[in-house]
């Protein structure tokens, strides 16, 4: 496990020092985060009016929201990811069952080719039988 480490940040005007497993740029983007919803939160009249404990309340319910809305959108993408590899699993088989036919069609394709040959070749010497059997035999050299 990695070494746990601590860096001060400012969050709402105060130094606090966090500390996490995480690198130092990821604490201080987790108190950027804060900061930026405490900027947009300090723009309105009534966050002025409210006590700090409902204001924590108040961005630790946001914070909360965010997390879940995020975690929701992560377990979408991941069943759209496995919806997609299931898919992909499905079309490489029926690509692979494909290619099975198509090398069996293509064996079909060799065989006919090579009977069709040989059926010309019995053609042609039937169709020599035939011209000589009703012509008689040629003779070479007969003028």
């Amino acid at each position: 496990m990695a070494a746990k480490k601590s860096t001060e940040v400012l969050i709402g005007g105060k130094v606090f020092t966090i500390s996490g497993y995480e690198d130092e740029d990821y604490l201080r983007k987790v108190a950027a985060y804060i900061n930026g919803m405490l900027s947009e939160y300090e723009g309105l009249d009534e966050w002025k009016r409210l006590p700090n404990d409902m204001k924590s309340t108040l961005i630790a319910i946001n914070i909360a929201d965010d997390y879940f809305k995020a975690k929701a959108l992560a377990e979408k993408y991941e069943s759209d990811v496995s919806e997609k590899e299931k898919e992909v699993y499905d079309l490489k088989h029926e690509l692979i069952g494909n290619q099975m036919k198509m090398e069996s069609l293509e064996d079909d394709v060799r065989k006919l080719e090579d009977e069709k040959k040989e059926l010309l070749l019995n053609k042609a010497k039937l169709e020599a039988s035939l011209e000589d059997a009703l012509l008689g035999p040629s003779t070479e050299g007969d003028s």
